[in-house]
């Protein structure tokens, strides 16, 4: 019997993607966005999904609805909170856990890991919530709930197969190690056998529009360069960047938009999918910046089906 999964803050289903593709069932994903939601039921039509803020939800209510055992809760609650892009993020690093909205939703992570018991749970965020004060609190809010032992395990997806760069921490009650792969996928290998999306079929590899204004900009723009930079916490975050065809890409961000390496457009949502390491079968709903946000906030399946294939051989 395959090991089941609930997946929190499911979005899309990034993260699901990859402990699916690894032999687990998708039992249910939360989301408070419809768009997700309809975007999740499509690529796990067997799961059942909740549409619905986090915080009106408790484990009662999942045991009502999953109707069968579950071995391993997984999320990825909002990191707007803790990253340095934010330029709004509260100074005190407790008080973007405690104090922010968003930030708070991670401890309704916690909270329905402690009424539902899970053998493994995995939580994802940005590096940022290793600040000491931040990583104290977890590890005690974890304890509080019936976990005493706590990992934090900091992970690159372009070392598990992803063709873009994106360092996360995997927040868990067992050590997550998994093999990584020797071979990089560069931006052109990624992308090479896609068609035009001027006149394409494959799900959301529609072109998207600029402005002559900036069309015209993009054209002098040099392979690693940006067009903007905005200014965020503590840096610099760079947007419209033309992608270096030999080489992997900067982490994909549901705010940031690339420039395609041979052409003067901006790369489809699908071609963003393909840098997140995404199967073309996996589709997205909503708007179109919507569908980029779903890609941009994920968890990368590639990433995912490495924790995913090194928990089912060590635990299952």
């Amino acid at each position: 019997m395959k090991p089941m999964v609930i997946d929190l803050f499911c979005g899309a289903g990034g993260f699901s993607r990859g402990f699916k593709d690894a032999g687990f069932d998708i039992a249910l994903g939360i989301d408070n966005d419809a768009a997700c939601g309809k975007s999740f039921k499509a690529n796990f039509p067997r799961a059942t999904v909740i549409v619905e803020n986090i915080q009106d939800v408790d484990g009662t209510d999942i045991k009502y609805l999953v109707h069968k055992r579950y071995d391993i809760v997984i999320g990825s609650p909002p990191c707007e909170p803790f990253t340095g892009a934010n330029p709004n993020r509260e100074i005190s690093p407790l008080d973007r856990l405690y104090k922010d909205p968003l930030g708070k939703l991670t401890l309704e992570f916690i909270r329905i890991v402690g009424e539902l018991k899970p053998k493994v749970f995995v939580m994802e965020n940005v590096p940022a919530i290793l600040e000491e004060e931040i990583r104290t609190s977890l590890a005690e809010e974890f304890k509080y709930v019936g976990y005493n032992k706590i990992y934090f395990n900091v992970l690159n997806a372009e070392k598990y197969g992803t063709p873009s760069r994106r360092r996360r921490v995997f927040v868990s009650n067992v050590l997550i190690n998994p093999k990584t792969v020797k071979k990089v996928i560069t931006v052109a290998e990624a992308l090479a056998d896609l068609p035009s999306p001027y006149a394409s079929t494959i799900p959301n590899h529609e072109y998207v529009p600029l402005s002559d204004k900036k069309l015209k900009k993009i054209t002098r723009i040099k392979p690693g360069k940006a067009l903007y930079y905005y200014r965020g916490a503590s840096k610099a975050i760079p947007t419209l960047i033309k992608l270096n065809p030999h080489k992997i890409a900067p982490p994909v961000l549901g705010s940031s938009r690339f420039i395609h390496p041979f052409e003067n457009r901006l790369l489809t949502v699908r071609e963003q999918a393909r840098l997140m390491g995404y199967p073309d079968d996996h589709v997205f709903y909503g708007g179109k910046d919507q569908q980029f946000n779903q890609v941009g906030e994920s968890v990368p399946p590639p990433l995912s089906h490495a924790i995913a294939r090194f928990l089912i051989e060590m635990l299952f």
